[in-house]
């Protein structure tokens, strides 16, 4: 049976809809028992991609109410938190306990709730005498998003910032790697799953798989252990792989331009929690229309997005327009069929027939109802992305950044030509850092001509001049160190937190043949397990195994059937998608579920490559 992961939330979600009692797979909760839903923000995010508000009255729940605003008082009512264990989320609850808002009080808390936080709990019931109408808390282990059903999101933003700032304190450090770990902890819980642990030495990679591993260590020795409760993986007889990446890894996958509609419609359209809102008529080009615009989910409901998602955006405006054709043969056979006798009255046996072919029409028209609503969903959002893709010349970022890496060469004219035509600000940004990132040889004269370039695009240059000088620490001490250039990893481990990794040349010893991320080679050779030199200095931690012989000694036992990817300071669509197609194209298909600290596009990425450049010192801006 293979992990998955949006399945396992909503199970417990729907336990926690059901008062925290056991609800037989895809059953209701008691429809005698009317309930209040309290929510936070970020656990209203968590529901957002899972539970739609139809589902949830289905549940027995009649209101769905903010924490944070304010609520009149239901007091026959009980009601169920799922909120984040905060200090400010406690004191309000401590609040609507003392005022008697709700009969009763069912906690809910997305991770496990810190001691010191349960005393203030204990505490401020009592004092306000208020201690009865807390009727059960609990620790959910739901700190995450799910985005489809191998894909999650921890949702914690700003990441790489924090992990890459330059001024930042260890203990800034120590929190930011916590705050992780708990998101990966509660995926795990929720899986229940205790997998085999590998990264690349230094960084924050290493960081969190430390610090993961002796927190599922510690909890393997507790009394009230979650995995052994869990009873379905935890002692299953071939655990996953848990894969972990710094973004420095391939950096140029957060930055570039695609051309596949999943990514595509996320990185133009902006796709937040499975939903788009795409403009009208009045719309401009980078996304900003005038209007409220029409909103659209995107989630494993819609056939159409299921299958040609991971499609290019030419084969999707092809599907949609043979969609749209076959619907209205459809709807002209419907017609046909019941348009009865032009002659006149019909015998017994055409009325016969005719009332069949009617009631079959009938029982037809919710089915093409819904089609024709799939249809008007991707004719808009297709449409929505052919204004961008010409306003933007985006289909000429796409070719020539796929050409600059996977060839490690460009063509001046045509890279200068482009910075010079149409496109907005950030989509120049975005091909000048690929530049950088790609192209193994740069003469200084051709850096100055971008940047020239840029300068008369009154472009910020923050972000370019971070990873150009970023870049120019790794030339430096590849100089110094040439042995290391056969080898990704190893360079790649030395550089953290002075430079970026897989950059240039070294990109290229983990591509086998065609352009294939490096992610997806490293995750194929690591699910092998063989000792290849690729990946021989990867780390090992295996929290079932004793302290002593625990990591980086011995090979993982595989090939491994499952794996979770994770990327630690922002992750992507594309990368998504590459590693699905991975798992496909494996003799048997294996199971590979992708997770990241945020899910970004790549102006958001680049926005914080921008942080870092003005905290770095980099000065050059938009031209006057």
């Amino acid at each position: 049976m293979a992990l998955s992961l949006r399945q396992k939330q909503l199970d417990s979600v729907v336990k926690m809809l059901n008062l925290n009692h056991p609800v037989v797979s895809g059953g209701t909760a008691d429809e005698e028992v009317y309930k209040v839903l309290v929510l936070d923000r970020f656990c209203r995010d968590i529901l957002s991609p899972l539970v739609h508000l139809n589902e949830l009255r289905k549940h027995g729940i009649t209101l769905c109410l903010m924490i944070d605003n304010e609520r009149q008082n239901i007091p026959d009512a009980p009601a169920i938190y799922f909120v984040q264990a905060t200090i400010s989320n406690i004191q309000k609850i401590i609040l609507d306990a003392s005022r008697g808002i709700y009969e009763s009080l069912h906690l809910n808390f997305a991770s496990s709730l810190p001691r010191s936080l349960l005393e203030e709990l204990a505490t401020g019931t009592l004092k306000n005498d208020a201690t009865h109408r807390i009727s059960k808390v609990y620790d959910q282990y739901l700190e995450f998003v799910t985005l489809d059903n191998k894909m999650f999101s921890l949702a914690q933003p700003n990441m790489y910032v924090q992990l890459n700032d330059p001024s930042a304190q260890d203990k800034e450090i120590e929190a930011v790697v916590d705050g992780i770990v708990n998101g990966l902890f509660s995926v795990l819980v929720t899986l229940g799953v205790i997998p085999v642990i590998r990264c690349a030495r230094g960084g924050a990679a290493e960081m969190v798989a430390s610090v993961l591993d002796t927190r599922l260590r510690d909890h393997l020795t507790s009394r009230n252990n979650l995995f052994t409760e869990a009873g379905h993986y935890g002692s299953s007889f071939q655990r996953p792989l848990l894969c972990l990446f710094d973004r420095n890894f391939e950096l140029s996958v957060g930055v570039q331009h695609v051309w596949v509609y999943r990514p595509l419609v996320h990185d133009v359209l902006g796709m937040k929690l499975n939903r788009v809102i795409v403009q009208g008529d009045a719309a401009t080009p980078g996304g900003k229309g005038k209007g409220a615009g029409k909103s659209f989910e995107l989630d494993d409901s819609d056939s159409f997005w299921l299958a040609n998602n991971s499609a290019e955006f030419p084969k999707v405006a092809e599907e949609v327009e043979t969609q749209l054709n076959k619907y209205k043969q459809d709807i002209e056979e419907v017609n046909r069929r019941t348009g009865g006798s032009k002659e006149g009255s019909l015998d017994d046996h055409e009325l016969l027939g005719h009332t069949k072919h009617l009631m079959s029409a009938v029982n037809s028209l919710p089915e093409l109802t819904e089609r024709k609503k799939m249809i008007d969903k991707h004719t808009n959002i297709a449409t929505a992305l052919l204004g961008e893709i010409k306003a933007r010349h985006l289909d000429g970022f796409c070719s020539i950044e796929e050409d600059m890496l996977a060839r490690g060469s460009v063509d001046k004219n045509q890279l200068l030509s482009i910075l010079k035509g149409k496109g907005t600000k950030e989509d120049k940004l975005r091909l000048s850092i690929v530049y950088l990132l790609a192209v193994e040889s740069t003469a200084s004269t051709e850096i100055e001509a971008v940047e020239t370039a840029l300068r008369e695009a009154e472009v910020d240059s923050a972000a370019f001049l971070y990873v150009k000088k970023i870049r120019s620490l790794n030339m430096s001490f590849a100089s110094v160190n040439p042995g290391s250039r056969g080898n990704l990893v190893d360079w790649a481990e030395k550089l953290y937190g002075q430079s970026i990794s897989a950059v240039t040349a070294g990109v290229k010893n983990l591509l086998s043949g065609g352009r294939q991320l490096a992610l997806v080679r490293a995750v194929e050779l690591l699910m092998e397990a063989r000792p290849v030199p690729e990946t021989e200095s990867y780390l090992l931690f295996d929290p079932k195994v004793p302290k002593a012989s625990g990591s980086g000694g011995h090979m993982a036992r595989g090939p491994f059937k499952e794996a979770i990817v994770f990327m630690i300071g922002g992750g992507n669509y594309l990368e998504y998608g590459s590693l699905q197609d991975l798992a496909q194209r494996q003799q048997p298909v294996k199971n590979i579920i992708y997770g990241a600290t945020e899910i970004l596009t790549g102006k958001e990425f680049v926005d914080q490559l921008g942080i870092l450049g003005n905290k770095m010192g980099v000065r050059i801006s938009a031209a006057s």
